[in-house]
């Protein structure tokens, strides 16, 4: 893609999240399904991992390599006119400059980046390597000219036996993320939460992202709690499977 219509969908992903409130980025995993979301009327993006994985039978969490993930969203990217971000897992082992480097080369505009370090085992990073991984992003994004969002996700939540006993050290990480140059947040597992939604919206500068079920959740309600962006996740293909086979199920033998 030409790198000044890169910086092109850039500027205005950056724009649309200063005008929305708050932002909605459909997931997409395929041509078909980007095509769809933009015809639609959503004039931004956002590739998941996980619906990436399953439409190329591959694994969630970093069963693809870089490189195959490169290749798979570029015909995603170029077949819309909208800005497309990209969920990069924990960044397949990259460094944030190379990281940055693939994903505008194919035109990706925005990334999220996780704590949940997959290709280790597992792990997640400390509050203070993740910031510094992000900082790193934010850095080679400022160097290569190109003002990619990134979405800075922390899983904390997800891997507590009880969320609220670590709503203090994800508010800290949050923090941290947004001080390295995060342009949004994203506490997963807490979209049913209000008590939780409100506390993390309250405590951070910038858009707080959150997971949202296209059928079972309320917008209003996100508005209402303060989430500046949405996203699906894997809850859009869940939701589209669930009705494929409703409609499929009278035709069986």
């Amino acid at each position: 893609m030409d790198s000044r219509n890169t910086v092109e969908r850039a500027q205005r992903l950056k724009q649309l999240h200063a005008g929305f409130k708050p932002l909605v980025l459909p997931t997409v995993w395929d041509v078909w399904s980007a095509r769809t979301a933009a015809g639609a009327g959503f004039p931004a993006l956002t590739i998941g991992s996980h619906p990436l994985a399953d439409s190329r039978g591959a694994e969630d969490q970093e069963g693809q390599t870089f490189e195959e993930v490169l290749a798979a969203v570029r015909p995603i990217i170029a077949a819309v006119d909208v800005p497309v971000s990209v969920d990069l897992e924990a960044g397949y082992g990259q460094k944030p400059a190379d990281l940055i480097a693939g994903l505008t080369e194919v035109g990706g505009v925005g990334l999220n980046i996780e704590d949940t370090v997959h290709s280790e085992g597992g792990r997640v990073r400390t509050t203070q390597e993740h910031a510094s991984y992000i900082a790193g992003l934010r850095a080679a994004a400022d160097d290569a000219g190109i003002p990619v969002w990134i979405n800075g996700r922390t899983d904390l939540f997800l891997h507590a036996e009880n969320a609220s006993d670590v709503l203090d050290e994800a508010i800290e990480r949050l923090r941290a993320m947004e001080e390295a140059g995060a342009d949004s947040v994203y506490p997963v597992r807490i979209q049913d939460n209000d008590e939780l939604l409100t506390a993390v919206t309250g405590a951070v500068g910038v858009p707080v992202n959150s997971t949202a079920h296209p059928v079972k959740h309320d917008l209003e309600r996100f508005r209402r709690l303060g989430v500046g962006r949405i996203t699906y996740g894997p809850l859009l293909q869940l939701a589209l499977t669930d009705a494929m086979k409703d409609m499929l199920r009278p035709w069986a033998p």
